[in-house]
């Protein structure tokens, strides 16, 4: 099977980024058009920035013009301002192929090698799409967290700066950025850029209102994200994460940080290992353990956030400078089914209804994923640097 599988994908119609480009460029255009008559949360992102425009608060809920009420930060007001002032037929479909773009861009200016980044491509086209249905900017929180990787790598410390104060302010995710300080050769610039950055984009919403209007609405975000919080454990569709399966499936009532302490410890041993800083496969393995933690241990975690982890996975499989085994294959293959395909048509409906989720099942895969790659972080040496020695090969 893998034979059969690694010829199909030696095919040079596989192995061409035109290919996926117009892939990912279709998938956006898809959904776009898709959900035409059903975009709940593409209007709230929009109202977004005519509520500020106003002077309204941007965390009230407003049930004439869509369900649900925002949960970003007042910055979005200006990240979403391209896609509100056009027609909303119009606007969702560039809100759509802006995320699906941004993404494959930052996999493409990334120090993945080709191989990786076409496994990259094609394996989370599904998941893509997924969050696409949602006009989710997880999306584009998978291509900061990239981005922010990559450009500490190259030594563009204030650009990495930026996308992480973005990222922060707009969905807190961005803050996982830090994760990459220590990999940093210029710490003081890296530092007195986040301060530099943050300045600029606290005030920068400021541009639609008033100083006093933009405070008040920081102040308003923090107490609905608290709130959201408290939301999550009671939604079926919140929380779809390793917090969230433990308590479906234990059915018991315990404060998250008996798991959340323990998972910041385990993700934190690796860098200990400071000898392994050197190797360019140990700094890729982190940033696939950032890329899943982030949506693992966060009860803000729903279906479409799962384009950040399957990068993740992806980045895992294909980093390591080892031949992976029958049962990675076989990982990635029960990642596949159960994290991706478990909430589309494809998948049993029985199965998806009566135990994904329900129990938050989706997260079993990537848990099983994260906790093995923690392991190899602690116990494996990193320096042999053959990228492209994995099963499935896919280098051109």
């Amino acid at each position: 099977m893998i034979e059969k599988c690694k010829e199909i994908l030696a095919k040079p119609f596989f192995r061409d980024f035109r290919t996926l480009a117009g892939l990912w460029l279709l998938l956006g255009l898809l959904a776009a058009v898709m959900k035409q008559q059903s975009h709940n949360n593409f209007l709230i992102f929009r109202g977004v920035f005519w509520h500020a425009w106003q002077g309204q608060s941007l965390y009230a809920a407003y049930p004439n013009e869509y369900w649900d009420v925002n949960h970003y930060g007042p910055l979005f007001s200006l990240v979403i301002a391209p896609f509100a002032v056009v027609p909303e037929w119009l606007g969702l479909l560039m809100w759509c192929i802006a995320l699906s773009l941004f993404l494959y861009v930052a996999v493409r200016r990334s120090l993945l090698t080709s191989g990786q980044q076409l496994f990259v491509l094609w394996f989370c086209a599904h998941e893509l799409l997924t969050a696409l249905y949602m006009q989710q900017f997880n999306i584009a929180i998978a291509a900061i967290i990239l981005l922010v990787f990559f450009l500490i790598e190259k030594e563009r410390d204030a650009t990495a700066a930026f996308f992480i104060v973005l990222g922060t302010l707009v969905k807190l995710y961005g803050v996982v950025g830090l994760a990459f300080f220590f990999f940093s050769k210029h710490k003081l610039r890296f530092v007195l850029s986040l301060i530099g950055w943050g300045a600029v984009m606290f005030v920068a919403p400021m541009v639609l209102s008033s100083p006093e209007y933009v405070i008040g609405q920081y102040q308003e975000w923090i107490v609905c994200l608290l709130e959201k919080n408290g939301e999550n454990a009671e939604s079926l569709m919140q929380n779809i994460s390793l917090l969230g399966m433990a308590h479906r499936v234990t059915g018991l009532v315990f404060s998250d940080l008996w798991m959340i302490v323990p998972g910041l410890i385990a993700f934190a041993i690796p860098y200990l290992r400071i000898s392994q800083y050197q190797h360019m496969a140990f700094r890729q393995t982190l940033l696939a353990s950032v890329l899943m933690f982030t949506v693992l241990f966060s009860t803000g975690s729903e279906s479409s956030g799962y384009i950040i982890a399957l990068v993740g996975v992806v980045i895992w499989y294909t980093a390591a400078p080892w031949q992976r085994t029958g049962w990675d294959v076989a990982l990635m293959v029960f990642v596949f089914v159960l994290s991706s395909m478990s909430p589309s048509d494809l998948f049993p409906a029985y199965l998806r209804k009566e135990w994904v989720q329900p129990y938050a099942l989706k997260a079993l895969p990537v848990t099983v994923v994260w906790l093995k790659l923690c392991w190899e972080m602690y116990t494996k040496d990193y320096k042999r640097l053959t990228l492209n020695s994995y099963p499935l090969t896919l280098t051109p």
